[in-house]
């Protein structure tokens, strides 16, 4: 009997519109591989019921003969089969009370779960992952908000003109947009109230890169993290560019004693020896696009403390736009108090009450924290994460996962990333015990998937 996967629509949210299989590539999985898929019937996905009919896929409502069930995001409790195979993105690594029930569920049923997060190489670089989009789409996001921020400050601007990323057909036709606003910012300058007009990038993975490729569609100066306090001031700052510059660990952080050196991996393994030293550079910034995994262990880059400081007495800062595209709940930026979606994409932190308001007016930074960011671009995002999950199905769906876990054949880029195996916590993912159980939060993580 052929080995059997399903492919499960995606319903977390009415804004998801991506696929973990494009057509293409479930047609090629049946036809080289001899893999079985079935798809199971979406009026929402960016490739439709038809378009998996014309390439000779199955397409109903029941998933029952497939043995694996690949999706994007989570699977609600209901759904799961006893004994079956989940590939999904689960965001349970870190403990996440909102998930502790579904990983319990999952435990009860004997399931196998598989996590695109943790697929990764010997030096841990991940493998399957829609980061690089969720750079692009949120940094058109970001700035679209930025234009219509200054728009309603009264500065007309060349922004003004963007739309949210999910409002073009494709991602040409946003990159067309962005060619016009280059044309009129060579042409004739930003306004020389918000110049210079910097952008501060934390992090340089693969969200990062994602935000740098939007952002050389426009005229862009790369500067130093620490040229930034200058510029405009001894540096000499152009109107008809934009200046960008990107922060790595050792930019954001130092250490704790007077006498101590930064190290990177000491960095990781303790870094309770360190403290934030990103504040320095807030005030200079127009624009902070946060693309940098965050756990509560590590300093955070803009606290609520500083933006009532910085906001005291009515002030209007420098930096009027946070693109947090990381989107970790009170994570490194604090003032991230809740996740977005793509119809209310934005809201005003007010310092003053600690509570937000939708859109982009009133006193206090804006934040744009939508936590699906890729699902914005669905059909560019879907097809680069097709082809690499392509590659390891086969393997996935003949694997035979009734085996004990030392003796499971499966790619070690996989077998790292399997969870559960039999409904039981493999060896690298023991330390979820201590969070099972603390299921009920609604707070959501994770803005690059």
């Amino acid at each position: 009997m052929k080995p059997t996967i399903g492919v499960r629509r995606e319903d977390k949210s009415i804004w998801e519109r991506r696929v973990p299989l494009t057509p293409e590539d479930a047609r090629d999985l049946q036809a080289r591989y001899g893999v079985r898929v079935i798809v199971q019937t979406s009026s929402n996905r960016v490739f439709t019921d038809r378009d998996y009919v014309r390439a000779g896929v199955e397409v109903q409502e029941d998933l029952s003969e497939a043995s694996t069930i690949v999706a994007v995001k989570e699977i609600p409790l209901g759904i799961f089969e006893s004994g079956k195979t989940y590939v999904f993105f689960a965001h349970v690594i870190k403990g996440q009370p909102h998930n502790m029930a579904m990983l319990q569920r999952m435990m009860e049923l004997g399931c196998n779960l598989i996590d695109y997060e943790k697929v990764t190489d010997d030096q841990g670089r991940r493998l399957i992952f829609f980061g690089r989009h969720a750079g692009l789409a949120g940094m058109i996001d970001t700035f679209w908000a930025y234009g219509q921020r200054l728009r309603w400050e009264g500065i007309p601007n060349p922004f003004m003109q963007l739309r949210q990323a999910h409002r073009y057909r494709d991602l040409n036709q946003a990159m067309a947009a962005l060619a016009q606003v280059r044309r009129e910012i060579e042409t004739d300058g930003l306004p020389a109230v918000i110049t210079p007009l910097v952008v501060g990038i934390a992090g340089y993975g693969n969200v990062s890169s994602g935000v740098q490729e939007l952002l050389a569609c426009l005229p862009v100066v790369e500067i130093a993290p620490e040229e930034v306090a200058g510029l405009g001031v001894g540096i000499e700052a152009s109107r008809h560019v934009l200046y960008k510059t990107v922060f790595k660990e050792e930019d954001m952080v130092e250490p704790v004693a007077p006498d101590g050196r930064f190290e990177l991996q000491d960095y990781y393994r303790h870094p309770e020896k360190y403290r934030s030293r990103f504040e320095a550079y807030l005030p200079h910034l127009s624009i902070l696009v946060n693309a940098i995994y965050w756990d509560k262990m590590y300093p955070r880059l803009v606290t609520k403390e500083y933006v009532r400081r910085a906001y005291r007495d009515k002030r209007s800062p420098k930096l009027r736009v946070i693109g947090d595209i990381s989107c970790d709940i009170e994570g490194a930026v604090e003032v991230t108090v809740r996740a977005t979606d793509p119809g209310n994409p934005v809201f005003v932190y007010d310092p003053e009450t600690d509570q937000t308001r939708p859109g982009y007016q009133g006193p206090g930074p804006v934040v744009m924290a939508v936590d699906i960011l890729p699902s914005e671009l669905p059909r560019e995002s879907s097809v680069e994460f097709s082809r690499v999950l392509k590659t390891y199905i086969p393997a996935i769906a003949q694997a035979d996962f009734s085996v004990p876990f030392d003796r499971l054949d499966l790619p070690p880029e996989i077998k790292r990333a399997l969870i559960l195996h039999q409904g039981k916590l493999t060896p690298p993912y023991r330390y979820l015990e201590g969070f099972l159980g603390r299921g009920g939060g609604n707070k959501t993580q994770g803005g690059k998937r």
